[in-house]
């Protein structure tokens, strides 16, 4: 099984989710963990109700701590290399809801030396695209007192001899047992992960006090948290709770994750309407029949439907509407045009909402950055 936070190459199945609950030791949600985030949020987010957030490490004990009165920080972040696209929206909303729920603080990390390290990128490149990137998250609406962003390279005095700190517990056969490493990978390569463990306890280094923090997150960057909840206690700070996504499906097919590498897999956050809609009609796989005929008689496929699976994902939390949708494909009533016509509008919707608030964001930028 090869799952990175540089790399996921494997079908985006049920088997596969389950899979990562075993491999990476992390506990499914259950009811039990619904109905205690409900104690307090009084509702619950679409994205927990339909399984999208699936797995956990420690969030009972985060709630535990918060009931006693102990409240924890989210920790959530971006690696700047482009531009947004919308899978990168999905831990990001449902972090902004448990902002609001639990009137906490994030700490939103911009590690602007990862993809210099891991890819053909510049500093240069890197500083142009987290100011682009910083403003497509305030624009989303995160709290403007309770949000702060850390660069890693503008922070460095802040961050760096905090992760010398945590890197010292780390060997190198750990790093390359977790991430899969050779003797090639360069030193910068084998430290980031140092260098991402530290928000996870700085705020307690800066209120000089033992803070429990949470991080949503794709199940994908599971294992840089899972050597940082190694190293946190021996530092003297508690483990990061952390709570797991599913993969967004790219536009080619559900088994497939969505990837900035194919502009073709994917809704970028400064697509045009006319790009988004070539987008969806050439290339959004359908789980349609044939024929317009076969389909009415057979009706569709929901659960292989990209146009389908990104409403369910992200752009329609009503669960009455998705409930009518599935139904209406799965009958053959509603066709794949039908369906995907209804995305378009869903997502062109958003994104005209999304550069308004962007450009109001510009005003507020300073603000944000710690």
């Amino acid at each position: 099984m090869r799952v990175t936070p540089w790399e996921v190459k494997e079908e985006l199945t049920d088997s596969l989710y389950k899979k990562l609950v075993k491999e990476f030791g992390i506990k499914p949600i259950d009811q039990e963990v619904i109905e205690r985030i409900k104690k307090h949020t009084k509702e619950i987010h679409f994205m927990l109700r339909r399984k999208i957030f699936f797995a956990h490490r420690d969030l009972l004990w985060l709630l535990d701590e918060y009931e006693k009165g102990n409240r924890f920080f989210l920790y959530t972040g971006r690696a700047p290399d482009g531009p947004i696209h919308i899978g990168h929206l999905v831990p990001w909303i449902f972090t902004k809801w448990l902002q609001e729920k639990f009137n906490v603080e994030l700490w939103f990390q911009f590690p602007d030396e990862e993809k210099f390290l891991f890819k053909q990128v510049s500093f240069d490149e890197t500083k142009k695209w987290t100011r682009e990137n910083m403003l497509d998250v305030i624009a989303l609406g995160f709290k403007e007192n309770k949000t702060h962003f850390l660069v890693d390279t503008k922070h460095a005095n802040l961050m760096y001899k905090e992760a010398c700190k945590v890197a010292k517990h780390i060997t190198f056969s750990t790093v390359k047992a977790v991430f899969g490493f050779t003797n090639e990978a360069n030193i910068g390569m084998i430290f980031y992960t140092a260098m991402q463990a530290v928000p996870a306890f700085l705020p307690s280094i800066l209120k000089n006090k033992n803070m429990p923090c949470l991080i949503p997150l794709g199940v994908d960057q599971d294992p840089h948290f899972r050597i940082a909840r190694d190293v946190l206690p021996k530092l003297g700070f508690y483990k990061p709770a952390l709570i797991h996504a599913k993969f967004m499906p790219g536009l080619k097919g559900t088994k497939t994750k969505m990837s900035s590498s194919d502009v073709n897999s994917t809704i970028w956050l400064t697509d045009s309407d006319e790009e988004v809609r070539r987008k969806i009609i050439k290339h959004a796989f359908s789980g349609g029949r044939g024929s317009l005929e076969e389909h009415k008689k057979l009706g569709g496929i929901p659960a292989i439907d990209v146009s389908y699976q990104w409403l369910y994902y992200l752009f329609e939390p009503d669960d009455k509407k998705i409930r009518e949708i599935y139904e209406s494909y799965k009958s053959g009533a509603l066709s794949t045009i039908e369906l995907k016509e209804y995305l378009i509008k869903k997502i062109i919707t958003f994104l005209h909402q999304h550069r308004k608030k962007r450009k109001k964001a510009e005003k507020k930028l300073n603000k944000f950055i710690f």
